[in-house]
């Protein structure tokens, strides 16, 4: 019997390479990737280096990839957003069983050509909607099926982006647009709608939305302020997104760790901080800690788009500051061409009478989601956040608490809180056993939370509430 798939990447992004490319070679023994496209040359030859593909598997472009026949098993499509549609319909229709990024697509159209290309090829699709296979929300639904809260009445939830999350992504980087990428309760938030739809158990009645971006504008530039950062701004000491403080000083790694549990990750975050000639001398013996000096993981990774090969590997101080003045992440947050929202809050009234709320924002302290579900029985609260996680259980009749899970951080852990691999190894199996049945994020149950998102976008730039059933069938009605 077959125990190793093999498959090819379509977009070697943080996502294909760090992600799915990090899990196949921690587990050769189930994933091989033979074959990668990716336009940008230093991604496609890193990840062409780490997983030893040959020259003549290696492509710029997705559709000469795909010229090449049914070579895999398996298409994992990892492109951004509004790449999503043609090469996944594409690779089912040669019989590849495909695991694509989220969100499923940036419009309702292309999910349902998705969603029809998967019922006409009978192949497997698996959406990445990874937060449903981590240990905290999986001991979350555990919970409300055993009835331990009894009936469910309200939950509410936030998606907490940090300050230079939202910053990175939505105001500097490929999310800032809708009409480039897709609108942040989708991109960011497709997650979230679909772990409350997934955990209340019933179908959303109705859907209202609020929302704006009211910070990221010109309106709110210091005095003076340039296009780009590094070119005078005489706010650079007090501005929290002065661009060296993100990418050089690398301050949202380094608050990462000194808030984590963990104390040697919150001693490294404070020698990176406090003591850099320090850390600068004793990073030339120690592998470890010249990667904490000379960052190039995420945010700086993005910062090497379109910069000359020979700066491929040199992450000094200098090289960084000179990309800066011309990189997109080198601008002014209050002088971009973003327009996607900062805040948005989405109401949720389901068919079982229960009611949600999500709110996501760009704001927060630290990274992560927290919630409250309160029942007839127990209210749970639940802390997702980057430097840990802890779920406590309120008992309405005895007056007591219970911490069920606490965990620190881990330098180890995989991205999503374990989430990731816990999915990949979920869906290999569904390849393996040839049961779309067992991947928990299957086309259709993925299809409701986008319909969610797309419903409260409706919401929030039209000034209506969305009735659901007539939204949802309009949909079902074409499908095949």
């Amino acid at each position: 019997m077959k125990s190793k798939i093999t498959a090819i990447l379509i977009g070697a992004g943080n996502r294909g390479l760090a992600t799915y490319g990090t899990y196949a070679l921690k587990n050769p023994n189930k994933l091989k990737f033979i074959a990668v496209a990716e336009p940008v040359h230093t991604r496609r030859e890193k990840f062409s280096r780490l997983h030893k593909i040959k020259k003549e598997f290696q492509f710029k472009d997705w559709r000469e990839l795909l010229e090449q026949g049914k070579i895999a098993d398996v298409a994992f499509i990892c492109t951004q957003d509004r790449m999503h549609v043609d090469p996944t319909i594409k690779a089912l229709k040669m019989g590849y069983d495909v695991m694509l990024e989220k969100p499923m697509a940036h419009d309702i159209q292309g999910c349902i050509k998705i969603a029809n290309a998967v019922k006409e090829t009978n192949r497997i699709l698996g959406v990445a909607h990874v937060l449903r296979y981590t240990k905290f929300f999986s001991i979350i639904k555990k919970v409300v099926q055993k009835g331990l809260l009894g009936t469910i009445i309200n939950m509410s939830h936030r998606e907490n982006v940090s300050w230079y999350h939202i910053a990175h992504s939505f105001v500097r980087g490929n999310w800032r647009r809708e009409d480039l990428s897709s609108p942040l309760i989708l991109a960011k938030c497709c997650h979230d709608l679909d772990l409350i739809y997934w955990i209340m158990e019933s179908l959303p009645k109705k859907i209202s939305s609020f929302g704006s971006l009211m910070h990221f504008k010109e309106e709110n530039a210091p005095k003076g302020a340039p296009k780009y950062c590094v070119d005078g701004c005489p706010a650079k000491n007090s501005c929290l997104y002065y661009a060296p403080r993100i990418y050089i000083d690398i301050e949202p790694i380094i608050q990462i760790m000194t808030k984590s549990d963990n104390r040697g990750l919150r001693f490294l975050g404070n020698l990176r901080r406090k003591n850099l000639h320090l850390l600068t001398i004793i990073s030339k013996f120690i592998p470890l800690l010249k990667s904490l000096r000379y960052w190039s993981d995420w945010p700086v990774e993005p910062l090497y788009f379109g910069q000359p090969e020979e700066l491929s590997g040199d992450f000094s101080d200098d090289t960084k500051y000179n990309i800066l003045k011309r990189s997109p992440y080198g601008r002014c947050v209050y002088k971009c061409d973003n327009n996607v929202v900062d805040h948005q809050v989405v109401n949720i009234e389901f068919r079982n009478q229960t009611t949600a709320t999500l709110t996501v924002h760009g704001f927060s302290e630290r990274e992560g989601r927290t919630l409250r579900i309160d029942g007839t029985k127990a209210t749970l609260i639940g802390e997702f956040h980057d430097c840990g996680q802890k779920i406590t259980l309120f008992n309405h009749f005895k007056g007591t608490e219970k911490i069920i899970l606490y965990e620190k951080l881990k330098i180890d852990d995989a991205g999503h809180g374990g989430g990731d691999f816990s999915f990949m190894d979920s869906f290999i199996q569904s390849i393996l056993d040839k049961r779309e049945d067992e991947v928990l994020t299957g086309v259709r149950d993925i299809l409701e939370s986008h319909l969610m998102a797309f419903a409260a976008e409706k919401s929030r730039k039209e000034s209506m509430v969305v009735a659901m059933d007539r939204f949802r069938n309009d949909v079902l009605l074409q499908l095949k």
